[in-house]
């Protein structure tokens, strides 16, 4: 497909006016009907969401919700609710800067610091996906082994090889990505409502771990795992991934079209993040169910609690579900962090590599380490690399929020669809709890 037109912007506040559209080849490609109902408006914005939504269910996801639920039951619910909520904010925030300046976040860091910095955000962020493509790795390495008994060295070298589904998907149009993305995670959710089935959480308990407690900023061990659950629910490279794919939709690029495009975009990537929200909570608490209430408070292994969740819940149906789920949640992240990949690198030094160069690379800076350790360590050593992964996500959050809240925040960039001062404050807020929580993090780790 021929590269679309590239816009010109006539915006102040920015220093560079040009702009080349990262993802050229899905570009404004899909049609947005003029006439017909909100609905069909809607299905038309539909499916960037649910690429945002795979990040937040990806296999890192997986190690620090159990650790949670095992280790301390339902407490850490009101954790995931928080980030969550966060989430849904930091990415209609996301799809606004995409929707209105033409930029990705990526590109609107370039064009607004001086280089110096924006190479800093560059680094930072490539340390980011890293750190999640190396959860994606792990996780499915360890779907693999679990379901197949693929050891995990093999497990995670066949990883490399799903940049094969995505140049076929990329050819066949942006559709299909949003098709089988959709349909993982469906799978995903279906195989755990059928284990929340089987595990028969307490519903009291479960409503009451949504409230807030006081123990998670004083109990360094709570701490460390919120925080975790933190950088795995709130993920900063999807803030760059949003603000791009929303520029897949041949919205009007008036102050009407834009309008109507922030709705549905926001609309998408809410819903979409409630399945999200649906899927972690349902994995911290049939952790709890299964594990904390019977003593098991040091489940916090992929691999154990695959092995216990048979015996403990009386059949096999529930480890085979748990393992097609994490199969399906490994992959489904893989999808999606070679887009971003993508859109960082072309964003940030407006350079084009092939998909393919771009995605290997990717992979062989995760999987190096991930071989490493899995022989070293084993299957122990490779958890702990998953919960770390999730807390060094986090601690790159700042560098995504920060200057998201700033520059929608900036009528000059943004004009009448700046934020307004309550989204702002709220904004600005989410981005000073997010920092305060990682220099909290820091300061125990190197304390202790």
């Amino acid at each position: 497909m021929s590269e679309q037109p590239v816009p010109m912007l006539e915006e102040k506040g920015w220093r560079k006016k040009r702009v080349n559209s990262t993802l050229p080849e899905v570009y404004r490609t899909m049609k947005i009907p003029k006439t017909g109902s909100w609905f069909r408006k809607f299905l038309a914005f539909a499916g960037p969401g649910y690429l945002v939504a795979v990040g937040y269910m990806d296999p890192g996801n997986w190690a620090t919700d159990l650790a949670g639920g095992s280790m301390f039951g339902y407490t850490l619910l009101s954790v995931i609710l928080l980030s969550n909520l966060m989430a849904i904010l930091l990415q209609a925030l996301a799809g606004k800067l995409g929707i209105v300046t033409g930029r990705d976040l990526a590109q609107a860091c370039r064009d607004h610091y001086s280089k110096p910095v924006s190479m800093m955000l560059w680094v930072m962020c490539e340390l980011a996906i890293a750190a999640c493509d190396l959860a994606e790795v792990i996780g499915a390495a360890i779907a693999l082994n679990l379901l197949f008994n693929i050891p995990l060295i093999a497990g995670v070298i066949i990883t490399v090889l799903d940049v094969l589904i995505l140049l076929l998907l990329q050819n066949k149009g942006f559709r299909y990505i949003e098709a089988l993305v959709i349909m993982l995670i469906v799978t995903i959710g279906g195989c755990f409502l059928v284990e929340m089935f089987l595990a028969k959480p307490q519903v009291v308990d479960v409503m009451k771990g949504f409230i807030p407690s006081g123990e998670i900023v004083t109990n360094p061990a709570m701490l460390y795992i919120a925080i975790g659950i933190l950088g795995a629910t709130v993920m900063p490279h999807n803030l760059y991934l949003h603000s791009s794919i929303v520029q897949t939709r041949q919205f009007d690029q008036t102050e009407l079209g834009k309008r109507q495009a922030i709705k549905y975009s926001t609309w998408d990537s809410t819903i979409a993040l409630f399945f999200a929200l649906f899927i972690n909570a349902a994995i911290l608490i049939i952790a709890a169910a299964t594990f904390h209430t019977k003593g098991l408070t040091g489940v916090a292994e992929i691999q154990e609690a695959y092995h216990l969740l048979a015996p403990m819940l009386g059949t096999s149906a529930a480890s085979i579900l748990f393992g097609v789920a994490l199969l399906a949640a490994g992959q489904n992240s893989t999808l999606t962090g070679t887009l971003a990949g993508q859109i960082v690198m072309e964003g940030f030094l407006n350079i084009r590599l092939p998909g393919w160069i771009r995605r290997l690379v990717t992979r062989l800076i995760a999987i190096i380490p991930a071989v490493i350790v899995t022989a070293l360590y084993g299957p122990s050593g490779t958890m702990d690399l998953l919960i770390l992964s999730q807390v060094i996500l986090s601690l790159q959050l700042s560098f995504a929020v920060i200057p998201l809240v700033k520059f929608t925040s900036d009528k000059e960039k943004m004009g009448k669809f700046a934020n307004p001062l309550w989204m702002k404050i709220l904004a600005w807020t989410v981005a000073v709890i997010i920092a305060g929580l990682n220099i909290v993090l820091l300061i125990q780790t190197f304390t202790q």
